[in-house]
């Protein structure tokens, strides 16, 4: 599926003044006497008009219809409306409609790492006693892990996408290559792929502009260090921990020996530099395939080819662990039909739709269907590397950390030669009053 958008890996840039609004969320709900309170079993009327909120142009219009119909054949008298949201903006959108029982949305699309924000402040309604019928253990792990707070899970998950590398097999067959197996071997081959192609300049063995935390993540993590940890309730950055500073380590020899990127640009549109022959391998969600095979991107006739994927190894040969993105759906906390919004989610989550999302390339909410995706090495590639994906840390404040735009000012320094312990240091500091909102 070509998609013609950039991937959006939901950053929060901007949003550290609504997060901070809604802290009022909590206040609000269950002592209004309009509302359908926080308790997922406020039932309201017997039929309603249930507004769905879907972001972008992920979610394909045959899932879409089929929500619609369904829903309203199996729920006569009631109606069920999907509005499209746009991403850019969407935090701010959504702090001032789940605070409004006129405005509110029934059913939320929301990114994974923007979940932590909203269930921290009240927003959502909580379906810890629906999961078991949503799916249970067959729900992708780390996002329901993401979207608990306190043994309260307020969301689920709606789809994934993880990242693994597009390489070229042309280069990698004339410098003599093979798929590496280790993250060790990984860092040689992409040095070696930058020193046997000096032309053009800014080649790339590994695309890693310096902005570009959520690849580097991938190497604190595969290291044993996270960017922050949870004492007892209290969130602290941990980027100058002994793993991470390892993980670091490897990340700026990588931006030094083996990257042609900016050292200060942001991670957009990897595909443009790859496609004009200056990068041996990317590390991109899978749908990229479409743009590689879409002439309308530039990518010269039959380039598609020349590429291969495989997962990141880690250290060890399994999959490193690298950022997972995707969608959460919650319920809003002042929605009037909670029932109603319970069964949309149910459809929402059913073999059927998920069956959909997997044919538009999406990695499904449930594991059991994860062979939806194929069987050729694309298919392979996304599931292997979805197998040991991790999310971002669920601190409350982890708005306040993307909008601040710390991780992106700690990995250009380092990508531009920075000292990594103090820089490491520094970013924890500022993290530290960001984290529990």
């Amino acid at each position: 599926m070509v998609r013609s958008r950039k991937y959006q890996w939901k950053s929060l840039t901007g949003v550290a003044v609504a997060a901070l609004a809604l802290t009022t969320l909590a206040a609000c709900g269950s002592d209004d006497d309009g509302g359908s309170g926080s308790g997922g079993g406020g039932g309201g009327p017997e039929s309603a008009d249930i507004r769905v909120w879907l972001n972008g142009t992920d979610t394909p219009q045959e899932a879409r219809d089929w929500l619609k119909t369904t829903f309203e054949d199996q729920n006569p008298g009631s109606t069920l409306t999907i509005e499209q949201q746009e991403w850019d903006g969407l935090v701010e959108k959504l702090t001032t409609a789940l605070s409004s029982e006129s405005e509110t949305p029934d059913v939320v699309e929301i990114g994974n790492t923007q979940a932590p924000t909203f269930t921290s402040a009240g927003a959502f309604a909580p379906l810890t006693d629906e999961l078991g019928d949503l799916g249970g253990d067959d729900l992708l792990p780390g996002f329901v892990e993401g979207a608990t707070v306190d043994g309260e899970t307020y969301a689920v998950p709606y789809y994934a996408g993880s990242k693994y590398i597009f390489y070229r097999k042309d280069l990698f067959k004339k410098a003599g290559l093979e798929v590496p197996t280790t993250l060790d071997e990984f860092v040689q081959a992409a040095i070696t792929l930058k020193e046997e192609n000096p032309k053009p300049a800014n080649f790339s063995g590994f695309w890693f502009p310096g902005q570009d935390w959520r690849n580097g993540a991938a190497f604190v993590w595969a290291a044993g260090g996270d960017l922050a940890t949870d004492d007892g309730g209290e969130w602290t950055g941990a980027l100058s921990s002994p793993e991470s500073i390892q993980g670091l380590e490897t990340a700026q020899e990588l931006f030094t020996e083996a990257s042609g990127a900016p050292k200060d640009g942001n991670e957009a549109d990897p595909w443009t530099p790859f496609c004009a022959g200056e990068v041996g391998m990317m590390s991109t969600p899978g749908w990229v395939k479409g743009l590689l095979e879409d002439p309308e991107t530039g990518c010269p006739d039959g380039f598609a080819k020349q590429v291969g994927v495989f997962a990141m190894p880690g250290p060890d040969g399994s999959p490193a662990p690298v950022l997972l993105g995707g969608s959460d759906i919650a319920i809003a906390a002042k929605s009037a039909h909670q029932d109603l919004a319970e069964k949309a989610v149910a459809l929402m989550l059913s073999d059927d739709y998920q069956t959909m999302m997997a044919d538009a390339g999406l990695t499904p909410a449930r594991t059991s269907l994860a062979s939806l995706l194929g069987d050729d090495e694309y298919a392979a590639a996304t599931q292997e590397a979805a197998s040991n994906a991790k999310l971002t840390p669920a601190a409350p404040g982890w708005a306040n950390v993307e909008g601040s735009r710390v991780l992106e000012d700690l990995f250009s320094a380092i990508a531009q030669g920075g000292d990594v312990k103090e820089l490491a240091a520094k970013a924890d500091e500022q993290m530290g009053s960001q984290l529990n909102g």
